[in-house]
């Protein structure tokens, strides 16, 4: 039986650092989500260049305040989200669910309280909050669909 030849440069595998995982930060999730946080300015200034004229500066920051509450919410589930993958952890369905459901009790107490507050311009706030749900539902489907329908 014949032993394996090795280099006499090489190293052995034990050698080599470890490895640690990647914790993904809060650039690289603003990084990859650009398209979405760009849709959410736009939909922001599209708040104040309509309602303003009308007389409702109001309502229109009350909404771009909803679309920015949207938007922290969808970063922040994002961040969760690529830190639990990036720790190389599994994440199960009652994770997901119970950090979902705590961002999305802080976020429905804090519109409910400002819209209440602003009562009735902050309705709009409640709007913003649809508006960007809708846009980033629309923008993370679109790609998922193009993927199945190119199988």
């Amino acid at each position: 039986m014949t032993q394996p030849q090795v280099h006499p440069t090489a190293t052995p595998a034990s050698a080599e650092p470890a490895t640690l995982p990647v914790r993904p930060g809060l650039l690289r999730v603003l990084r990859d989500q650009r398209k979405v946080v760009g849709a959410a300015a736009i939909v922001a200034a599209a708040c104040f260049w309509v309602m303003v004229p009308l007389g409702e500066w109001r309502t229109a920051a009350l909404t771009a305040g909803g679309v920015l509450l949207a938007l922290l919410n969808h970063l922040a589930s994002e961040l969760w989200l690529a830190r639990l993958i990036g720790s190389g952890a599994e994440p199960s369905r009652g994770r997901i669910a119970a950090s979902a459901i705590t961002r999305l009790a802080v976020l429905s107490v804090v519109a409910v309280g400002v819209a209440v507050l602003f009562w009735p311009d902050g309705i709009g706030l409640l709007l913003g909050l649809a508006i960007f749900r809708l846009i980033a539902l629309v923008m993370t489907g679109i790609p998922l669909l193009k993927e199945l329908k190119g199988r």
